[in-house]
């Protein structure tokens, strides 16, 4: 493979050698890896993956090019991609570019060349860690200084970055106010599928702002960082839906909801990222196979969320047990880890949706309680 000497540096001191087809400027981030086989496009755009290098398990990326029907956000949200082999020629009649050239204009390193096998059990084995990804033969002592003195993805608000500025509508229907804490184009489409007018507004909204909009539901969308930072939502989330406001929370918040009751998240091992996650729902027994993107999760068991007694445990990942979905035991309010919106991933959890419209129908001629 043809390129320039390039490679990915982690701050535990390993590295791993590669090339680079263009030259560029040592790129940052939190270094993860996603099981997806395809839907690389709509995982590049994924604003949950703002300041994170993506490593890609499937062997070979981009035979199919890239095209605009596909993006989940204007542009490229990840900091960098590496991969074993970047295909040079795309082959569908949908492209209209070459990923490597669409990455290229968008300014996201690229490195190729990678034992991304080898790479990927050093971050199961010793979890997700930041990096960087640079020109070179080998890193220098000066490079390792400036990723040790780069800010750790604990603590770290990327929700307000990833938000919109402004608001904006679409759809008709019963009015859902959706938070964007960095939430993907398909969310949207799928709620205006659904039948709903979707108003969708930044996350850092105040709750009286919200209540001059009169929604009929509230959405909380998935976003990039920690959970525990986006501490200015909490009272938000429990002022609006505390008052029997049908609320329907994905990923990041799923995490919101679990943290405005009283529950705790924490950062995993090296997280859940790919389209190929198992999940139990409690109730029924029904297993679903979901599309997952997040490294910090609620934390509980089947038991319940320690510290909010008022949520319960609807969903279980199979793999590691960790809380995949809850539910308030009086109000209108769920929400799930996993992304039943897809793109890309299955369509198992689809139905979620239909449930959230249901949730909205039923609450609409009933009066709103005060409980909390």
């Amino acid at each position: 493979m043809n390129g320039r000497p390039a490679f990915v540096l982690l701050e535990d001191g390993s590295w791993y050698a590669g090339s680079a087809v263009r030259s560029y400027d040592p790129a940052f981030g939190e270094v993860v890896f996603t099981t997806n086989l395809s839907g690389y496009q709509e995982t590049f755009t994924d604003p949950s993956y703002l300041g994170q290098i993506v490593v890609m398990t499937a062997p070979m990326i981009g035979n199919y090019g890239v095209n605009p029907d596909d993006m989940e956000s204007a542009r490229p949200q990840v900091s960098g991609v590496v991969v074993r082999e970047l295909a040079r020629r795309p082959s569908s009649w949908r492209a209209t570019l070459g990923l490597g050239e669409w990455l290229a204009e968008a300014g996201v390193p690229v490195i190729e060349g990678v034992d991304t096998r080898r790479l990927t059990r050093h971050l199961r084995e010793r979890g997700a860690m930041r990096g960087v990804i640079a020109e070179g033969r080998e890193p220098s002592p000066e490079l390792q200084a400036r990723l040790l003195a780069c800010p750790s993805m604990e603590g770290l608000d990327l929700a307000s970055r990833a938000s919109v500025r402004e608001p904006y509508s679409e759809g008709a229907g019963p009015h859902v106010v959706a938070y964007d804490f960095g939430m993907k184009r398909n969310i949207v489409r799928m709620l205006t599928e659904a039948g709903c007018r979707v108003t969708v507004v930044p996350a850092d909204t105040p709750a009286a702002r919200v209540r001059e909009l009169a929604p009929d539901g509230l959405f909380l969308s998935n976003g990039p960082g920690d959970p525990a930072a986006v501490g200015y939502a909490f009272a938000t989330i429990r002022e609006l839906s505390g008052k029997g406001l049908p609320t329907f929370g994905i990923c990041l918040g799923h995490q919101l909801i679990g943290l405005a009751f009283g529950g705790r998240t924490g950062k995993m091992p090296y997280g859940h990222r790919g389209g190929n996650h198992p999940v139990r729902d409690v109730r029924d027994d029904r297993v679903l196979i979901t599309t997952q993107n997040h490294g910090f999760a609620v934390q509980g068991g089947p038991e319940g969320i320690p510290g909010a007694p008022a949520l319960e445990v609807t969903h279980l990942n199979l793999n590691d047990g960790t809380v995949e979905g809850l539910r308030h035991r009086t109000l209108p309010i769920f929400a799930v880890q996993y992304h039943p919106e897809a793109a890309p991933g299955p369509h198992d959890a689809y139905p979620h949706f239909a449930e959230f419209m249901r949730s909205i129908g039923a609450q609409a001629s009933k009066p709103l309680t005060g409980n909390t």
